[in-house]
């Protein structure tokens, strides 16, 4: 999700959930992104991951970003529309086990936060492969 703000455009990212991502800001953030459900088209599991890890409908045109292969070899497919949006993120959760391997399990959000970053604040805050969407973007959107 984008929006154009003082002739600027800005970009939507959320904060992982639960523990592990708590003190971690640098390169944790990214797009909402999920697993594709069989006999789904991706777009489609585009939509439902982005409502279901923000509580925020996506409408509109969609524009396709194409793919990116991030570090841990996950490939992401990614589409961006336009709103402006201000209010509560409204996560789902996952049950995840803390501390890992050893610990019980408990219920965290898959996102803990949501909002809108420059360009340049975007570079530091998103996961490095999922930059390239930002650039592929802003290539493609003309004021």
């Amino acid at each position: 999700m984008y929006r154009r703000q003082n002739e600027k455009l800005e970009f939507f990212l959320i904060h992982p959930g639960g523990p592990y991502w708590k003190k971690q800001d640098r390169g944790a953030w990214g797009i909402p992104k999920g697993e594709v459900h069989k006999e789904e088209k991706l777009i489609n599991a585009a939509k439902r991951e982005f409502f279901e890890e923000t509580g925020i409908k996506p409408k509109g045109s969609f524009i396709t970003l194409g793919k990116v292969r991030q570090k841990s070899g996950k490939i992401v497919h990614a589409w961006a529309f336009e709103k402006d949006w201000s209010g509560i993120l409204k996560s789902n959760t996952i049950k995840i086990r803390w501390p890992p391997f050893i610990g019980k399990k408990i219920e965290i959000p898959e996102a803990d936060k949501g909002d809108y970053f420059s360009f340049g604040e975007a570079r530091k805050k998103i996961n490095p492969a999922q930059f390239e969407f930002i650039e592929r973007l802003v290539k493609l959107i003309s004021f």
